[in-house]
């Protein structure tokens, strides 16, 4: 093949991958079956999967006080159907003391656990949290 033959296919290339990707209906990317308004399968490992998370997420995951957990319920978060479990925790910081408990919320798709949102006023109001002893007694 010719050089001018090759600039040719790099010039034309976009095209035929565009025309590849055009059709009548409008479709995102995504790596699940999820579009974002059909209700999502419940995360039934969801507190076995936020300690394992946690105890990455945590510069030092022991010591954590006054945790509690709220079961997972069905929210919108980004236009976007989701299970969210919300959690407070109050972490030990680096001279011993503790800081003040802050709230975070655990969002799950396809059942796992997908990113953690520091942000919490949406997701979390009204949240009814229950004691969660497995995470005061993470180690590093």
């Amino acid at each position: 093949m010719g050089t001018s033959a090759k600039f040719a296919a790099i010039l034309l290339l976009p095209i035929a991958l565009s025309a590849c990707a055009g059709s009548d209906d409008v479709k995102s990317i995504t790596y699940t079956d999820d579009r974002g308004v059909a209700d999502q399968p419940f995360p039934r490992n969801y507190r076995a999967e936020v300690l394992a998370f946690m105890r990455s997420y945590l510069n030092n995951p022991a010591g954590i006080h006054d945790a509690v957990v709220a079961e997972p319920v069905q929210r919108t978060v980004g236009g976007r159907l989701r299970y969210v479990t919300c959690l407070r925790f109050a972490a030990k910081d680096s001279d011993g003391g503790y800081r003040e408990p802050r709230e975070r919320a655990i969002l799950f798709v396809d059942g796992r656990l997908d990113r953690l949102v520091e942000n919490t006023s949406e997701p979390c109001a009204g949240a009814v949290y229950a004691a969660f002893p497995e995470m005061e007694k993470l180690t590093r």
